[in-house]
Formats: C-alpha cells, structure tokens, sequence
C-alpha cells in the first residue's frame, strides 16, 4: 500500500515540478535585468525544492574516452551477457591499430544494494587506461516482469559464477561492498567442484564478510530486528505501470531514506550550501552537488527475496564465517567452504572510517580463505577513508588503486 502511495504522489507532482522548472528558467532569463538579489533567491528556492522532490532515473555511466600510452581513445559500452536481473557489461577502449598491449581484465562486481551500478563510475574510470573492465549492471526489479521468478542470495551467486565462466580464468575480481560476500561464496563453490575458471585475483572491499566483528549500526540493526520485522515494514509489491507489477521488493525510495537517516545532518548542511552556492553565484560548486547527488539520489528496488535472504544469511545467522552457509547451485546444494579456495591471490580494503562495512569485517576474509599461502595474501587500511572513500575520491585515485593495480600485476 505505501509503494502505491508513493507512486500517486510521484505522479501528481509531476505536472507541477514541471511548472516549477518553467518557473525558474523566467526568473533565471530576467535575473540579469534586476541589480536586486531577489531573482537570485527565487530561482534558487525553485531549483532546490526540485531537486529534493523529483524521482531521478538511473545516471549512465558516461566513460567515452580514456588515456593509454599517453593517447585518448574511445571507450564502447556493450553489453556481452544480459540476464533477467543483470546485464554484464564491458568498456571496450577502441586501441590503435598494430597496438600489442594485453592489458589485465577486470571484472567489477558492483553493489545491488540501493544504488546502480554507475556509483562505480569514477572505479571504473581509473582502471581504465591499464585493464581491460567489465561490471555487473543490475537492474532495478520493478523492471523485471514477475515471470521471471525471484531473485535470491543464491541467485547472486550463480549469476557471479556465471559471468566467471564466461570471462575465464585469467579474469581479475574486484567485489566492492555487499557484493563481497556472494563472490566470495562463488569462487569458493568454483574452488570447491575444481572449476578451470577459478579467477587469477580477488580484491574485496568494505564488504561484511563477518560483521560480528566492530559491528555497525548497519549491523545492529539487523540483528535488533527479527526477519518477519523486515518482511513486514520494508516489502512491499510493485504499483502497476511497471513491468514488475505484482513483484515483492524492497523500494529504492525507502532504501534511500535509510541512507539519508544515517546522516542527516551531512545532508541537510549540503542541500543549505546548494541553496547559498545558488544565491551567492558560485555555479561550479553547486554543479558539484547536482552531480554528487544525481547519483546519491537514483535508486532501485531489490527483490524482496534477496533482501531477506541478505539481512538473514549475512547478518543475522552469520553463515559464510560460521561455516553453516549452503547455496543451491544450479540445482545442486553446497556449503561454502573458502578454506577450499587455493588458486586466487586475496587482496583486502577497508577504510578506517567506514561506518557501514566496521574494520575488520573484511579483512576476515583472510582467516576464512586458509588454503591461499600468505605470501598470496594482501591487506590494506585507508586511514581517513568512509565508506564511498574507497572506491571513488582522491583517496581511491591517489592511494587505493595503486595497490590494486600492483596487486593484479603480480598476481
């Protein structure tokens, strides 16, 4: 019912935020015809009552170009395998003819966890001039029709050995985030049944392989609640005139206010800097905040199956570090045994500041992984780094990626 609700509402402020953009763009027309400040202000109060009020649609991730050997080349988004609730895709830089290099490739797992794929834009960006890139593009499940069927923790997992198997053994892994915990699931299983397509590396990155250890609030929320409190409160079907009509899912609009409600503050104080920044004339700093929050603020629904079965098997029952975790495989059913994992060298990173993902939770990874050698075995602590400092920013450009990209040569 709240889905629905929400819906009407999007739908009759649709035609009045379009009066409102009309609105602004008169006043920003004559606003230099009038010495006073009054234009200013107005246009800025139109500007941001938008922009705290429309829906915003998924951001594409807009790589056209890159830099190798010193030379701008074209980047091409294809899409190399799509399925129900992903498609893979890769950025093929369009090289020079007669070039020889054999750049590592990569394949980026990016986070279904509220926001798309495209928040590891500036991740993939900088891979760019020396890998060879993929990532997983989820899609938003109020977009995939019922006749699909559910999309579970397993189903993850499956679709993770999948786009193994498709890129080969001489694929490098980067799982940021939640994605660390079924990837890790998926190399195990692969390690497990002797798999040829077991991947060269493994870097995970603020993921809660074992969020017992320095807990989060994120954390201690999941375990305060009882599942049937998540079922209750967070799943709802999707309104018709989508093609998921009918679908359980866990909504991208309340996703969202749970990140805003994690720092309210943070947010309140930059949408006050947009207005001033507005007022004041200071136009690249309030392009700064569009952009920042064109992202922030697009979000997808997860199908409800995946969400409880996240909040159930990762952090309730704490399966993958206990040992207990079984997944159905393409029809068979298999513990997760990473002590099983010996080919993958495993990097790890964590910032010092992450307030979702605690230090500690995936350095785990390494006394779960117990049949790779330690001298195959990295880790590595971003003093001063949250959570989205690790895989964009100056910290992630400056200090993290050097790491990995040492990490993927020597593997």
């Amino acid at each position: 019912m709240l889905y629905a609700v929400r819906e009407a509402q999007r739908l009759l402020l649709r035609p009045f935020l379009s009066a409102v953009a009309v609105s602004q763009q008169m006043v920003d027309a004559t606003a230099s015809l009038a010495p006073f400040p009054f234009p200013q202000l107005t246009s800025a109060s139109l500007s941001l009552f938008q922009r705290i009020h429309r829906t915003y649609d998924k951001p594409g991730f807009d790589l056209r170009s890159t830099v190798v050997d010193g030379q701008e080349v074209q980047v091409r988004e294809r899409i190399v395998r799509r399925l129900p609730f992903c498609d893979l895709v890769k950025f093929e830089r369009v090289l020079p003819p007669g070039s020889t290099r054999k750049d590592p490739p990569v394949l980026v797992f990016a986070p279904l966890s509220g926001h798309h794929a495209t928040l590891l834009r500036e991740t993939v960006r900088t891979m760019l001039p020396e890998h060879d890139v993929w990532i997983t593009d989820w899609r938003d499940a109020r977009l995939v029709p019922r006749k699909e069927g559910a999309f579970s923790l397993d189903s993850y997992v499956e679709y993770a050995v999948d786009f193994l198997r498709a890129l080969g053994p001489d694929v490098h892994v980067l799982a940021v985030c939640q994605p660390s915990v079924p990837v890790l699931a998926a190399v195990s299983l692969m390690s497990t049944l002797g798999d040829p397509a077991v991947p060269r590396s493994l870097t995970l990155m603020g993921g809660p392989v074992d969020p017992r250890r320095n807990p989060t609030a994120v954390n201690e929320l999941a375990t305060k609640r009882s599942l049937a409190w998540f079922e209750r409160n967070l799943v709802h079907r999707v309104p018709p005139g989508h093609p998921g009509f009918g679908r359980k899912v866990y909504p991208g609009f309340l996703q969202h206010l749970a990140f805003v409600s994690m720092n309210p503050e943070r947010h309140f104080e930059a949408h006050t800097k947009y207005f001033f920044d507005l007022v004041q004339g200071d136009f690249e700093s309030a392009e700064a905040h569009r952009k920042f929050y064109d992202e922030y603020n697009a979000v997808l629904d997860m199908d409800a199956a995946y969400y409880l079965d996240t909040v159930r098997t990762v952090f309730q029952e704490h399966a993958l570090p206990r040992g207990t975790w079984r997944v159905n495989l393409h029809g068979k059913e298999l513990r997760v045994a990473p002590e099983d994992i010996r080919v993958p060298a495993l990097l790890t990173v964590e910032g010092e500041l992450d307030d979702v993902s605690g230090l500690g939770q995936t350095e785990a990874a390494h006394d779960l992984c117990s049949g790779i050698p330690s001298d195959r075995k990295q880790h590595h602590v971003e003093r001063g780094a949250g959570h989205y400092g690790i895989f964009s920013g100056r910290r992630w450009r400056e200090s993290i990626y050097p790491v990995l990209r040492e990490f993927i040569a020597r593997a």
